[in-house]
């Protein structure tokens, strides 16, 4: 049974920074590309970033991009999402996904494995 545990998550004011973490377990993680969707409270999931597993591929949300950053550590089935710069419009709960394939868009259908979801609240 595939897992991903975020943390990380909290209450920051405009401008600040935080970190959210995604543990995976329960299955193998070679090649698979995984993201960070978020969803504000009446609103749509929406995808934040992806990265394939070797992590040359990388691409954001355009409403993040130069302000979050997305990196893996594969040795440890682990995702970091480095926020920073932050805007209250950032506000939402946070979600860590998994694909079985190499390579997934920004769809939520592109993904097979997720997350509980942290809280991220950016307060003015």
């Amino acid at each position: 049974q595939v897992q991903l545990v975020e943390s990380g998550g909290g209450l920051v004011q405009t401008g600040g920074s935080l970190s959210l973490s995604c543990a995976a377990s329960g299955g193998t993680f070679n090649g698979n590309g995984m993201a960070w969707f978020r969803q504000a409270p009446g609103k749509e999931r929406e995808f934040v970033a992806f990265s394939n597993y070797g992590g040359a591929m990388t691409y954001y949300a355009e409403s993040v991009e130069g302000r979050f950053t997305m990196s893996r550590d594969n040795a440890k089935n682990m995702v970091v999402l480095k926020m920073n710069s932050l805007k209250p419009e950032d506000t939402a709960v946070y979600y860590c996904a998994a694909s079985r394939l190499q390579y997934s868009g920004d769809d939520p259908k592109d993904y097979d494995y997720w997350g509980q979801g942290t809280q991220v609240t950016v307060s003015s």
